[in-house]
């Protein structure tokens, strides 16, 4: 009897895990990516509770979810542009059941079926911006800065900051010498990393997690930064200028994509449904400062953020931009020369 007793027991509690495993989301994002109200009312909603995971970069992103390909803890992540093509080539990602989601055709058109996903088979846009100069109008007069070649100016030796991304800082170096930053020419990334040695010394520090914050704090005062950022930083910093650079800043797309071996798939459309709805992408545009794909989202908005060119650029700002793409073999060429960038060699 006793036996009987244990085993419907360990049943029910197999049963049990079975059910609050099914209602967690593990989602894998850059940090401060998310408003917390987002996921407080996702789980109001579903009573899918979210663990929110972070990363700093693409590179970090794409070697935690290699490692762990066999069974991925992840249910959901978002890469950017061209690595969304780089783990779905590899095989790392599930297809996505369109059939699953509504409000795609609320999606601005020029921003799907982009190269790096065509038909967007593998990923659904979440947020987009660009990769730009901020300056520090208390120290720098911004009407003196309007190019990537500007932060080679012996002036502003040890107060450069840099994003912590090869293809980002890359694009840079290429941009200058007047190469495109998707370049698969060993010569040109080459020839990006000299140029890029030389500015090294100016360089006081990299960081990707939250750019906004060495400006913040005084540590630096020109360098590199996200558009997104860049909006959450004046809040606190009214000084600190955006400026598109005449050579052309980066563009860059990240995406939902659901991992080949996510254990909640489920919840991973659940949640990409519920931040489809305009009211939400509405409220992530606003508070994070990145401008959303979604056309119904953009109607809600304030014209205050709409007519923001910091978060939502015109034609005029974005002249020479490019957006990243997939360099295929070419990326280990690149990793080679930004070990030895940062290792000052």
């Amino acid at each position: 009897m006793k036996g009987w007793m244990l085993a419907g027991a360990l049943i029910l509690t197999l049963t049990g895990c079975g059910r609050q495993e099914a209602q967690v989301l593990n989602l894998y994002n850059w940090s401060e990516y998310m408003p917390q109200e987002v996921l407080d009312r996702f789980t109001q909603e579903t009573g899918i509770k979210v663990i929110y995971t972070t990363y700093d970069s693409n590179e970090a992103l794409y070697a935690r979810l290699k490692l762990l390909d066999d069974s991925s803890p992840y249910d959901l992540a978002v890469p950017s542009t061209y690595y969304v093509s780089k783990m779905r080539q590899e095989g790392l990602l599930a297809p996505i059941d369109h059939s699953k989601l509504h409000g795609l055709d609320q999606i601005d058109t020029t921003l799907v079926d982009q190269a790096f996903d065509p038909g967007n088979g593998y990923s659904i846009p979440y947020l987009w911006g660009t990769t730009g100069i901020a300056v520090n109008a208390t120290d720098i007069d911004p009407a003196t800065v309007t190019a990537w070649a500007d932060l080679w100016k012996p002036q502003y030796r040890g107060r450069i900051m840099l994003t912590n991304d090869v293809r980002e800082v890359f694009h840079v170096g290429l941009r200058v010498l007047g190469y495109s930053a998707n370049t698969t020419d060993p010569a040109q990334i080459e020839a990006a990393y000299h140029k890029l040695a030389e500015l090294m010394p100016g360089v006081r520090t990299f960081n990707s997690d939250a750019p906004r914050m060495p400006y913040l704090e005084g540590e630096t005062d020109i360098g590199m930064i996200w558009n997104g950022e860049a909006t959450k930083a004046r809040e606190d910093l009214p000084s600190l200028t955006y400026i598109y650079p005449r050579e052309g800043a980066a563009l860059w797309m990240d995406s939902f994509v659901i991992p080949k071996n996510a254990r909640n798939p489920k919840a991973a459309y659940r949640f990409i449904d519920f931040v489809l709805r305009p009211d939400i992408a509405a409220l992530i545009s606003t508070e994070i400062g990145y401008a959303t794909p979604n056309l119904a989202a953009r109607k809600l908005l304030d014209a205050e953020i709409l007519n923001d060119r910091v978060i939502y650029p015109a034609p005029a700002n974005l002249v020479n931009a490019e957006f990243q793409q997939d360099v295929g073999e070419a990326l280990l060429v690149y990793q080679k020369y930004w070990e030895l960038l940062k290792a000052g060699r």
